[in-house]
């Protein structure tokens, strides 16, 4: 009487250690193929071109970025990868922007007045730009700077989306723990088990780690895995879909000669289609959660 139920036991047993056991480059499903891809079908042709370098298909699914989800968007800027949540994420979810301190600005160093001036409305007037974004059906927008969370955000996250927003936060971490910062918020915005998606300009693990200290855009797999660990979160997994093994940049190149930047001494028509042809960043994946 006891045998199939026994068996049963066993086989789901079976399944679940094989599930803890498959590796972390694991494939993700996409759990909503069809929404993603009617956003992306209907994105300007200037944004379509760039999904040969971002990939934003392949990596939403592969964060496990789903409709219904609150997503918080580091660097949101002009909306490129806004543009494409709002609309996904859906009237249920909800999209928030986070963009760098006040105090982290001035450190650049070649922002004019007016600009730092604009930082100190950016929450509302970004809140402002994106509802524009959204579209009949899309999710909610809210926006705040990091280090200055507010409350009513803390553990409401689904997602917090980092892409190609570490290396300042890195590169000027000694002049006011700004990186430890942003990360607490990362952290305390996150529900238990919230994931955090990664995507970042890659320096090969062989340069100084006085180069890829962020300045030139560039930090190393290692040191992103290291410090988001002492951050307290967990590696679940990475993936080679934003590397590009063209980009080998020497120790006096910064991120910004590619595309689209093309930020050159010598803009001659032969520097400009070298990096034309080296194409955009070679870019880490990386999958963290929260605990």
């Amino acid at each position: 009487m006891m045998r199939k139920p026994i068996t049963l036991f066993l086989a789901q047993a079976a399944l679940v250690v094989s599930t803890l056991l498959l590796p972390l480059s694991i494939a993700v499903a996409d759990p909503d193929p069809g929404r993603l891809a009617h956003v992306l079908a209907h994105q300007p042709d200037e944004v379509k071109a760039r999904y040969e370098w971002r990939h934003p298909k392949e990596t939403l699914t592969f964060f496990g970025v789903e409709p219904g989800m609150t997503v918080v968007e580091a660097l949101p800027g002009g909306g490129w990868y806004s543009k494409i949540l709002l609309p996904y994420l859906g009237p249920q979810g909800a999209l928030v922007g986070a963009d760098y301190s006040l105090e982290m600005y001035p450190l650049f160093g070649f922002f004019s007045d007016e600009i730092l001036d604009s930082k100190k409305t950016w929450v509302d007037d970004w809140t402002e730009e994106a509802e524009d974004w959204r579209g009949d059906d899309g999710a909610a927008v809210s926006a705040f700077v990091f280090g200055a969370m507010p409350e009513n955000l803390k553990g409401t996250a689904d997602a917090v989306l980092l892409i190609r927003a570490l290396h300042n936060l890195h590169r000027f971490e000694p002049q006011g723990g700004f990186l430890t910062a942003a990360l607490q918020n990362v952290y305390d915005a996150l529900k238990p088990g919230g994931i955090v998606g990664v995507v970042q300009h890659q320096a090969a693990e062989d340069k100084s780690d006085e180069w890829a200290n962020g300045a030139h855009g560039y930090l190393k797999k290692s040191a992103v895995i290291a410090f988001m660990q002492k951050a307290g979160f967990e590696l679940v997994a990475e993936s080679a879909i934003n590397e590009n093994p063209k980009d080998q940049p020497g120790e006096k190149d910064v991120v910004w000669r590619l595309p689209p930047s093309l930020s050159l001494d010598d803009d001659s028509e032969e520097k400009v289609a070298a990096m034309n042809a080296i194409g955009e960043s070679n870019r880490m994946t990386l999958k963290f959660r929260k605990p």
